[in-house]
């Protein structure tokens, strides 16, 4: 965005710009050209840019082209004093004439753009005050990519590790960009002033000798560079290994602090009090050695580590980036007959909006009048949009195609599903998976570990190394304390895991935790309910049978009566079938749910009774020889038969048919053949589940089970050794879900369902649960490969720091080379981490 100076409180010479007409105010604008011996004025950088590559086309236009709608509609007024000042670029616009306008705090403004109003819109204080350099969100909570558990409000280092805390939940403001830059800024400077030490230390070693009345300069910037790379670049290590200490809890920078520490602290007395030192310091030519170039170097490689390091972590969240993208900055409110766009934050429930072709849709909603394709690809995956028409329900995110349509607002904030979806995917990200144990475990041990080798190295080289020992014993120390590398060990699991839930929440597959994502692919018996999860869950009634005192319509009146306060597919499909036949519905008292079974109340002041014989038998309704040969007629036509029963007397009938999933015969037979045993658990009749599993090739049906059964069913076949996955979509399968190894909810069911489960299908395909399974072999397979990285890097790395090698093979690890492979390391866990993004599932 280009400032255009502060708004003229009088008026100057206006000119008309030739692109788009608008008058711009020539002693402000900064977008100006020569063509032909004459100067254009333009009110943006973009119509300066139409004209320089086309003058010809736009110098003779007095105005905009006929026929052709400007990009955007400026002020075209002559009448200065009608002009306001856009706060956005500062331009004059016409109030009267622009049709961009946005309101804030009582206040209305006038903008010369659609691309001026949004940035106002989604930053109003950023332009009604003087400019700040980040949007800060007050409260935020950070936490550590290693540890999970630390949280603290605003940024800061982790008391564990000592890594920079990171914002829980990612945001689209350029916070990183600015971050980016001053890292950038800061490694650039240690490059620039470790460079010249380590040349004026490498030099003499390649042949070029300094002139004897150099030396002594040359020695003295050595030393000064050195020691503002080390003392103000290693800063922050330093530091990070200071506050370990307090709690005890020693971490990679404790060891970087120790070995620079050490090396600067040896080289700035060698070269000051060289005198002090003993003979076991000094090389065959007396002087004693230092190793300026070391710790600057180590320093800046360190700083360039971290560097890689976080710019590969911030794309690990890239995936939650997207998803927060897709939430639009503005929404169209209806007022009357009036319509504005206002802020997002501002939209209630209850609100009114306008969503028109190309929109997306601001927030959850229910479609009032109109109707349109939406494209829900961001929720289901499905490329083919979907016909929305009046009543039908609209999600925040999701892009209206071609029609223009009205919604009442159902939800908003952190109720939508987008929000949830978010909320749930950074939850899963900052989990801790089983197999990080082993990583915690050895971390706990292993910086003390590696400063008992250090140690130990310093001793064995002062007691056996060849002169001058002692330098060699200290080199040999510093190479032990830069070489290893506890952040890699412990990034292995975590960046895996945060990776991987991204990628399952671009393909519809949200885990609530990394157990989840561990267990799956140890899932070897898929349990299934029937009802929303193999069939569509959107049944229809098909059959009432009146057997006594009612009239049809009389006994679905009855029905839909009880059935309203329900959330069961089946009572969707009684209340459509009553407002078909516009029945009056009359309000239930004393209102009972059996789970699995049925509901009761009284309705008219009679007791009425709907459900299936397990809720008859129980209320003691009799079921004659011949209502059972009725129920078993329509249930062998793949209905759900539904007794009603008025008084403790059956009085009819409902059959409800629901049909197969189209796509559940396919993935039935694909997880079959991906070696997994597939059972039914249903509520319904035997009949019916036995017709609905021939249709689909399941061998196992458990029929008429109730909540408790289903769980009980679960319960059993993981006594038998199987690791069992249930997959269902109503309040009635909460319990299995829950007793599941893992609990699998269908992204169209209940609330409960889906707080009880650990995977949520958002399309509600079961395909879905053969991609999440090859997701959860390949980020279980990726996070082997990241701890066997870490774990050889360490055991190969420490002992060659140490030396084991050069009574051998003469071969020794300087701590320039050890701080490089320090750095190399983490950045290459991470790096093979984001290779999950490109998962082909």
């Amino acid at each position: 965005m280009s400032e255009q100076g502060p708004c003229c409180q009088k008026a100057h010479p206006l000119a008309r710009d030739p692109v788009c007409g608008m008058r711009v105010d020539t002693a402000n604008t900064v977008h100006r050209s020569d063509d032909a011996g004459q100067t254009f004025y333009f009110c943006c950088a973009g119509c300066k840019a139409k004209f320089d590559d086309d003058p010809r086309r736009y110098a003779q236009a007095p105005a905009a082209l006929p026929g052709r709608a400007p990009d955007h509609v400026h002020a075209p007024s002559s009448e200065v004093a009608a002009a306001v000042k856009d706060p956005v670029c500062g331009m004059r616009v016409d109030p009267a004439i622009t049709p961009h306008h946005a309101e804030h705090g009582g206040h209305t403004y006038h903008f010369c753009a659609a691309g001026c109003k949004e940035k106002f819109i989604a930053h109003p204080h950023a332009y009604l005050h003087e400019r700040i350099a980040a949007v800060v969100v007050p409260g935020a909570t950070y936490t550590c990519p290693m540890h999970p558990d630390v949280q603290q409000q605003g940024p800061g280092d982790c008391p564990i590790c000592g890594m920079a805390l990171e914002p829980m939940m990612p945001s689209l403001d350029e916070g990183d960009v600015h971050e980016a830059q001053a890292m950038q800024r800061r490694l650039g400077l240690l490059v620039t002033l470790t460079l010249p030490v380590f040349l004026l230390a490498m030099l003499p070693h390649a042949g070029l000798h300094w002139p004897a009345a150099w030396i002594g300069a040359v020695a003295w910037v050595e030393a000064l560079l050195a020691s503002v790379v080390v003392l103000w670049g290693g800063a922050p290590f330093f530091t990070r290994g200071w506050r370990s200490l307090s709690p005890w809890q020693p971490n990679m920078y404790t060891l970087i602090a120790i070995g620079t520490g050490v090396a600067w602290i040896y080289s700035a007395l060698a070269f000051l009090l060289p005198q002090m030192f003993p003979p076991g310091f000094r090389d065959m030519h007396g002087r004693v050695a230092v190793y300026f170039e070391s710790a600057a170097v180590i320093v800046t490689l360190v700083t360039l580590g971290d560097f890689l390091e976080w710019r590969a972590r911030r794309r690990t969240g890239a995936a939650l980036k997207a998803l927060l993208g897709l939430a639009p900055k503005t929404a169209r409110r209806i007022s009357g007959s009036d319509e504005h766009d206002v802020a997002l934050d501002d939209v209630q429930v209850d609100d009114v909006l306008r969503v028109r072709p190309g929109e997306k849709v601001p927030v959850d909603g229910v479609v009032l009048s109109g109707s349109s394709r939406v494209d829900e690809s961001m929720l289901t995956g499905e490329p083919l949009p979907v016909t929305k028409a009046q009543g039908d329900a609209v999600t925040g995110g999701t892009v209206n195609r071609d029609g223009s349509f009205a919604m009442r607002v159902a939800k908003v904030g952190a109720s939508t599903v987008l929000a949830q979806i978010v909320a749930q995917v950074a939850q899963a990200q900052r989990s801790k998976a089983p197999l990080q144990r082993a990583a915690d475990r050895v971390a706990a041990w292993f910086v003390p570990a590696v400063i008992s080798i250090a140690v130990l190295a310093f001793v064995a080289w002062a007691w056996f190394g060849p002169d001058p020992r002692l330098v060699h014993a200290l080199l040999a120390a510093v190479a032990v304390l830069i070489v290893a590398c506890p952040c890699a060990l412990g990034l292995a699991t975590p960046i895996s895991i945060m990776v991987a839930s991204g990628r399952a929440a671009q393909q519809g597959l949200l885990f609530k935790d990394a157990a989840a994502i561990e267990m799956l692919r140890e899932v070897n018996t898929l349990a299934l309910d029937k009802t929303g999860t193999l069939t569509e869950g959107r049944p229809a009634l098909r059959t009432v049978v009146a057997l006594d005192r009612y009239r049809r319509d009389d006994l679905l009146a009855f029905a839909a009566a009880l059935e309203r306060p329900s959330e069961h597919p089946l009572a969707k499909a009684i209340l459509g079938a009553a407002k078909e036949t516009q029945a009056d519905i009359a309000d239930v008292e004393n209102f009972q749910v059996h789970a699995g079974s049925g509901v009761n109340g009284r309705v008219l002041r009679h007791d009425v009774a709907f459900g299936n014989a397990m809720l008859m038998d129980r209320l003691n309704v009799a079921l004659d020889a011949a209502v059972h040969a009725q129920a078993d007629a329509l249930r062998s036509e793949g209905a759900t038969v539904m007794f009603l029963a008025i008084d403790g007397k059956l009085e009819g009938l409902f059959a409800v048919g629901d049909r197969i999933k189209p796509d559940t015969p396919d993935a039935i037979a694909a997880l079959q053949a991906a070696g997994m045993r597939i059972v039914m658990l249903t509520g319904d009749n035997a009949t019916t589940a036995n017709r609905v599993a021939r249709t689909l090739g399941i061998d196992e049906v458990h029929a008429d089970v109730s909540p408790a059964g289903k769980a009980a069913v679960i319960e059993t076949l993981r006594k038998q050794g199987f690791r069992v996955a249930m997959a269902g979509d109503g309040i009635n399968d909460a319990p299995a879900l829950a007793i599941a190894d893992i609990g699998i909810a269908m992204g169209q069911g209940t609330d409960v369902a889906m707080e009880s489960a650990q995977l949520t299908l958002v399309k509600g395909s079961l395909h879905g649960i053969l991609h999440a399974r090859a997701l959860s072999r390949a980020t279980v397979r990726n996070i082997r490969q990241n701890l066997f990285f870490a774990f050889a890097y360490n055991v190969l790395g420490v002992p060659l720091a140490a030396g084991v090698l050069y009574p051998l093979f003469g071969i020794t690890l300087s701590p320039m080379i050890a701080a490089l492979a320090m750095s190399l390391s983490s950045v290459s866990v991470v790096s093979n981490a984001l290779r999950l993004r490109g998962l082909r599932l």
